[in-house]
């Protein structure tokens, strides 16, 4: 089958918090009439960013284009999860005209590309772009090593030392797998900062890889689909610290889901939330509480200093006004404490 009547498919990767949703909701309220699908695996057991699109209120948001891989990362369930659903959207009626693969944060890109070469999807569909979504201000703030000023005093003394943390790794295969990267929350940082970024990207990134700022996600979806780069097939070029290995692991991070009561006010719960994300090892904090006297859901997402909170939907007549929180963190993260800090204990 040529490429042409293959469905594109577009992976949106990036790290924790760096704006993926709100790049995927401003593909769907800008589609103009062209048919997107969802495939969103969300790390941890609640299915966070999915309920926050479907939330969005548009017709391209339809539930039936929303479908969540809550229960593992999507190159380690391959066989069980990922081409099952795949096949799903394929053999509809009204096939989508284009697919967008949301990552977990945690997701390292390239073994998911390889899954577009098993034969059942190989000759259905075709990678049209990665797209790597980077976090202008946590980048700028050197947030993907575990301490950056005793990384840099130890690499002085010894350079032979391997001092990557596992976020840094992340980070760097991300990029260097990325057709597009999308410099998120450009308007938080200065001209200068922006600069200095781009060097960190330029560094990691192939050649010729273009970044484009966005902000809110907000980005012509004319320059995220159709890139064409059939990534399936150009693997070798896309280089990570894991391609020696035969598989990967995500033991370096965790997660857990926490109940979340209903807070008096949006404020009182992001002050919360900030709190918790100063905890040590608290990585992300991401959920859907109910707020005294609103009909509305409150939608919560921080990390690092930052947290945004909105109201995205009314609760439904036929669901309970019961909020909850995903904490992701590193291994041996102290998620009581966060619970308690979080007040959902």
């Amino acid at each position: 089958m040529s490429q042409e009547a293959r469905t594109p498919v577009t992976v949106v990767t990036g790290f924790l918090g760096a704006g993926k949703t709100s790049l995927i909701r401003h593909l769907l309220e800008n589609a103009k009439g062209k048919r997107l699908a969802l495939i969103i695996n969300e790390f941890g057991d609640l299915g966070v960013d999915g309920e926050i699109l479907k939330g969005c209120g548009d017709d391209t948001c339809r539930e039936e284009d929303v479908m969540e891989l809550t229960n593992g990362c999507l190159c380690c369930t391959v066989a069980d999860d990922f081409i099952p659903t795949l096949e799903t959207l394929l053999d509809r009626d009204d096939k989508p005209d284009h697919i967008v693969i949301e990552t977990s944060g945690l997701a390292l890109p390239k073994p998911l590309v390889k899954a577009f070469q098993w034969p059942e999807i190989k000759s259905r569909t075709t990678v049209d772009g990665i797209v790597t979504v980077v976090d202008g201000p946590a980048v700028r703030s050197g947030l993907f090593a575990d301490d950056p000023e005793l990384v840099a005093r130890r690499r002085e003394e010894d350079e032979a030392v391997d001092h990557e943390s596992p976020l840094e790794e992340l980070f760097e295969d991300q990029l260097k797998c990325a057709d597009l990267v999308v410099l998120g929350k450009a308007d938080l940082i200065d001209d200068h900062d922006a600069d200095e970024v781009l060097e960190i990207i330029r560094r990691e990134a192939r050649p010729a890889v273009k970044t484009l700022p966005a902000s809110h996600g907000r980005l012509d979806p004319a320059l995220v689909l159709g890139i064409a780069a059939a990534a399936e097939d150009d693997l070798d070029s896309r280089p990570s610290h894991h391609d020696s290995e035969d598989d990967h692991d995500h033991d370096d991070f965790d997660s857990v889901v926490l109940p979340a009561p209903e807070t008096p006010d949006p404020e009182y719960l992001a002050s919360r939330v900030g709190k918790a994300l100063s905890l040590d090892g608290v990585l992300r904090i991401k959920g859907v509480c109910a707020v005294a006297g609103k009909s509305a859901r409150l939608v919560v997402q921080g990390v690092g200093p930052r947290v945004d909170h909105y109201f995205d939907r009314p609760w439904r007549e036929d669901e309970t006004r019961a909020g909850q929180l995903v904490v992701i963190g590193l291994k041996g993260t102290d998620f009581e404490a966060a619970a308690k800090t979080l007040g959902t204990v």
